[in-house]
């Protein structure tokens, strides 16, 4: 859970229990709050459980503001998001979707993947990126202002995308962008032990099992073994999983579903653990 590496100190602020947990590593709380003050959106790249969406949901929390949150895939369409008429006890009523719900609220908006929606998404969302800040309702013949507070987050993982989908320039460029990467050890190490309260050996164990994973490009694995599936595999040895078979089920079973690659990974599980 980590932003691109920068020279500065491991957490930009002391952590506050009652958020969710998330640590800092580099400028991403402090360009979150910037961006956020400006109204700025904001763009998070990298790859599968780096710790994208926990960031954006501990920035919600520690700023106190409501997180609408939608996860994007192929059938995403733009009514989905802004909403539709509906037959309620006879009558036709109208039901704003997330992202009405987030520019009426003044919430923050996030939209996991968001090169996974369909392309008309992109035309609901280029108003809300520029100096308009609203969105219109062509069925209710009804431009909603975005309320004071109003952020919009996307993130997409570029290591891996659908066909030849991606964000055109034209959309890029309308976000401040960040990337985010799987942390260093010494950081995943901490992220474990502060997630699931597992001790500093079994983490130090899971961090190089997860370095040794991300390694085998001969395997032709679609991503690596990310630090969710490491807190996973962590939570379960809290609980009392033995390690072999936590790591088997949490992190080896979910990157593969072939049996060659299986046995390999688990090999490498065995040397490990």
């Amino acid at each position: 859970m980590r932003a691109h590496p920068d020279s500065v100190p491991p957490s930009v602020r002391p952590l506050d229990e009652s958020l969710p947990y998330y640590q800092a590593v580099g400028h991403e709380v402090t360009v979150f709050e910037h961006c956020d003050r400006h109204a700025l959106p904001l763009l998070l790249k990298g790859p599968t459980g780096c710790g994208k969406s926990r960031f954006v949901e501990h920035m919600a929390a520690r700023l106190g503001r409501p997180l609408v949150t939608v996860a994007c895939h192929e059938d995403t369409a733009g009514t989905d998001l802004l909403g539709r008429y509906l037959i309620r006890g006879g009558e036709t009523v109208w039901q704003d979707g997330p992202v009405t719900r987030a520019v009426r609220q003044g919430a923050i908006l996030y939209l996991d993947e968001v090169v996974e929606a369909r392309p008309d998404v992109v035309v609901v969302l280029h108003p809300l990126t520029d100096h308009r800040r609203s969105i219109w309702l062509d069925r209710r013949d009804e431009q909603v202002q975005a309320a004071p507070g109003f952020l919009l987050v996307a993130s997409f993982n570029p290591r891996y995308q659908q066909g030849f989908k991606g964000l055109k320039a034209s959309t890029r460029q309308r976000f401040v962008a960040m990337s985010f990467d799987y942390p260093a050890p010494d950081v995943e190490a901490r992220i474990l032990c502060g997630e699931t309260g597992t001790d500093p050996k079994t983490a130090k164990k899971l961090v190089t099992l997860g370095g040794k994973l991300r390694s085998l490009d001969a395997l032709g694995l679609a991503e690596g073994a990310s630090t969710r599936l490491l807190v996973d595999a962590a939570r379960l040895m809290v609980g009392g999983l033995p390690p072999r078979l936590a790591c088997r089920v949490a992190v080896v079973e979910p990157l593969s579903d072939e049996p060659e690659v299986l046995a390999a990974l688990q090999d490498v599980v065995n040397l490990v653990f």
